[in-house]
């Protein structure tokens, strides 16, 4: 048995797809600042004395850009993939349920599948 696949149109298909564009890149920013704050955490918060070397360090930029970004990038690839996972996709083209009838009366003989 083939799933369901919806007919749409080439422009219901395109603002489909955009949407779905719009929406990880939304959640791919949204992760990277969550990422970006963390790092800011863990360096205002003095974890491992990591804040303290970097204030007491000649040139501070290198390791703000080597805790920065990889956890922005981490974060926002996590936040990304999990928005992947929970897309809405199959809720939006899902075939509706149709209503019973009273021809549709359960058949107590019929063994459940």
């Amino acid at each position: 048995m083939t799933p369901f696949k919806p007919r749409i149109t080439q422009e219901e298909a395109r603002r489909d797809h955009s949407r779905m564009l719009r929406f990880l890149a939304i959640n791919a920013v949204l992760g990277m600042a969550l990422g970006l704050a963390m790092a800011a955490a863990i360096i205002l918060l003095d974890v491992a004395g990591i804040g303290s070397r970097i204030s007491h360090s000649t040139n501070p930029v290198l390791p703000l850009l080597l805790i920065g970004f990889p956890m922005a990038m981490i974060f926002g690839g996590a936040v990304t993939a999990t928005a992947i996972w929970t897309m809405p996709y199959e809720r939006l083209f899902a075939p509706e349920s149709r209503k019973k009838d009273d021809d549709d009366k359960e058949d107590p003989d019929r063994q459940p599948r």
